[in-house]
């Protein structure tokens, strides 16, 4: 097998597929029972790509000592055994060398000694107050340890021996590795943190300038443009929140975006290897949605590709967590690295039921990811004490493989999701969300708004505007960024949303009056722009009027839940996923452009279903929710055909056969 993203689709083996996978933290298990927890992966939940992290403290513990990845110092460190294991049973890999990683694990993975307080050597990430941000392994949360800055060369040295290490020993030719994952959640889990968090260190200041000098030129143009009369470039600092004009703040917001993909580059080229390399950004918070879009910008990653984790909340019952959740699928292509599939304990009691992480897996499928992450797969139940002295028990504690290798009552929701896409993945890649709305992104607002509050222009205030509207319409949307998005990619789009303020890109300006030329509609959520990037007068277009409020392709007819719907672009089918909500009760009526669609599914579950040629053909509808003690009988009905399960439970057809 060999895997390469294309437009951030796994192509395995020249095909498009969805990419599912299962994380298995082999360095938390006895190795004696690893061939049989693989076993189980691969027979009990019809997955064949593993994920793992390799904890960087755990296989070199201590300085001046090589990286064991045989086992040597402990059989837990044969990272080599457990891949010829992985190999052995036709398993492959996405292998997740860190540097850090957090996965529970002490000091995010970092061993102790690149802590600035074990090295002074080791230059800390410095906050905008100038305070070291720190890592706790407390579950209270008790500040913890300083964390290196990613760029000081005393630790960029150190990280890159670890990647160099791994990128020679541990991915072999031949081996089952078959792609990289960099990094965790921005670097260190901070990829939704305030663009006031960091880096405000040596470091980071110095690549801040560096970046301005290659902005701006000379000292004279970037005086000009901010209107200030420094005398060397030295003496301009990046805004603490107070005092800066709205240019400085854009220019902090697009310097994170830069940092983040310099962070990546350098991992990247450390490791040394040419396999494809994604990373999971974590989705944005509600308070600090400007700073995750300001700061995520994968146009700037250079071959890297996008994915992003879970980790926000029950999306089936809270209206942030699934905004945030869809803004994050759709930020870029890209698959869901990290779906909660066994914490219930650590995050929420509503995960100790398979419906819970179905629902939020469909979700992403249908809001533009192009794979799912079991995180993870199977549960654990022994480590080192030094890798993890917080959580006791095993990890997780409801993972679709138990901690004794048996298969939970999560598994055959997992394999039945794997049939599904295994044999429909392709086909519902091709197919394309139905929709003809998007959002343009102006990041240089997102820059500004999130280092000025509610003053001036706004980005990611306006995107959650518009997310509501179109959501409470059961209408679909695309997500651009106008600084790099093509004449024809927007084209396909007959209305764009685009946050308003005083200036814009002159490009962009001229992008907006194309659009606006080929018969296309833009709306300006604020002020019309009248100036560009330069502060130069600059009004090239002029924005449609707002159209009375009209039915989308899909609405809600009865129930309390969300859809969304796919179709190909050449042949007559279509997929139609159905998000019931935690409070629905009773069958979920949906109207579609190819007639009504009615889904029996237990609170907070939900359905996918292939509609093809005007007949209901394979479907998945979860009708079983413990947690909530609902079970139906669950069904669906199209063109006068229901298709049901025989009693309460969920209700799986694949291949035009029923299962279960």
């Amino acid at each position: 097998m060999s895997i390469e993203f294309r437009d951030g689709v796994a192509v395995v083996d020249g095909e498009p597929r969805v990419l599912l996978t299962a994380d298995y933290p082999y360095y938390r298990d006895d190795p004696a029972v690893w061939a049989d927890r693989l076993r189980a992966v691969r027979d009990e939940l019809g997955i064949e790509v593993i994920t793992c992290y390799l904890p960087w403290r755990h296989h070199q513990p201590e300085p001046g000592t090589a990286p064991d990845f045989t086992g040597a110092t402990h059989p837990s460190r044969d990272v080599i055994g457990f891949l010829a294991l992985c190999r052995d049973l036709g398993l492959k890999v996405v292998a997740k060398p860190g540097p850090f990683i957090h996965a529970e694990v002490t000091y995010g993975g970092l061993p102790d000694w690149v802590c600035p307080d074990a090295d002074p050597a080791i230059e800390a990430l410095l906050d905008a107050s100038g305070a070291p941000s720190r890592w706790s392994d407390s579950p209270a949360h008790r500040p913890g340890r300083p964390l290196p800055a990613p760029l000081g060369a005393a630790f960029l040295a150190r990280a890159g021996e670890w990647l160099s290490a791994v990128g020679k020993e541990v991915i072999l030719d031949g081996g089952p590795i078959v792609a990289l994952q960099i990094a965790n959640e921005g670097i260190y889990t901070n990829g939704a943190l305030p663009l006031t968090a960091y880096d405000y260190s040596p470091s980071g200041l110095a690549f801040f300038r560096d970046r301005l000098r290659a902005w701006y030129g000379t000292l004279d143009a970037y005086n000009r443009a901010h209107q200030t009369s420094f005398g060397g470039w030295t003496e301009i600092e990046p805004p603490r929140r107070e005092g800066s004009g709205a240019r400085a703040k854009a220019d902090w917001g697009r310097c994170h975006a830069e940092y983040l993909a310099a962070v990546y580059q350098v991992s990247v080229r450390a490791v040394g290897s040419e396999l494809p390399v994604v990373v999971n950004l974590n989705p944005p918070t509600v308070a600090e949605l400007d700073d995750w879009l300001a700061r995520v910008r994968p146009e700037l990653w250079g071959g890297i590709s996008y994915g992003f984790t879970n980790w926000m909340g029950v999306v089936s019952a809270d209206p942030d967590a699934q905004a945030r959740y869809v803004i994050a699928a759709k930020r870029a292509p890209g698959p869901n690295m990290e779906e909660n599939w066994g914490f219930s304990q650590l995050y929420d009691p509503a995960y100790v039921d398979a419906a819970t992480s179905f629902h939020q897996s469909l979700l992403a499928l249908a809001a533009g990811a192009t794979g799912v992450n079991l995180y993870t797969g199977v549960s654990t139940s022994g480590w080192l004490p030094d890798l993890d002295s917080a959580h006791t028990g095993s990890y997780p504690d409801c993972a679709p493989i138990a901690a004794d290798g048996s298969p939970s009552e999560k598994a055959p929701v997992v394999h039945a999701l794997a049939g599904f896409f295994a044999r429909h993945g392709a086909e519902f890649l091709e197919c394309v969300p139905v929709t003809s709305e998007a959002f343009g992104l102006y990041l240089p607002y997102a820059g500004i708004a999130a280092l000025s509050g509610a003053d001036g222009p706004q980005c990611g205030r306006t995107l959650r505007a518009f997310h509501d509207r179109m959501r409470a319409r059961c209408r679909d949307y695309a997500l651009l960024d106008l600084e790099t998005v093509t004449p024809d990619r927007l084209a396909a789009f007959a209305t764009v949303t685009v946050p308003g303020g005083p200036f814009m890109h002159r490009h962009v300006q001229r992008l907006l009056a194309g659009h606006l030329a080929r018969g296309g509609r833009v709306l300006v959520d604020g002020p019309v722009p009248t100036l560009d990037e330069n502060m130069e007068p600059c009004s090239l277009f002029r924005p449609s009027e707002p159209l009375p409020a009209t039915p989308g392709p899909l609405s809600i007819l009865n129930g309390r839940a969300d859809a969304f719907l796919r179709s190909h672009p050449d042949r007559d089918v279509h997929y139609l996923t159905v998000l019931v909500q935690d409070d629905n009760d009773g069958p979920v009526g949906v109207r579609t452009p190819l007639g009504d669609v009615e889904v029996v599914a237990a609170r907070g579950g939900a359905a996918v279903l292939r509609l093809a040629d005007g007949e209901l053909g394979d479907l998945l509808v979860k009708g079983v929710n413990g947690w909530l003690e609902s079970a139906v009988v669950a069904r669906a009905t199209f063109a006068g055909r229901t298709v049901a399960a025989p009693h309460p439970a969920d209700l799986v057809r694949i291949a035009g056969h029923l299962l279960g």
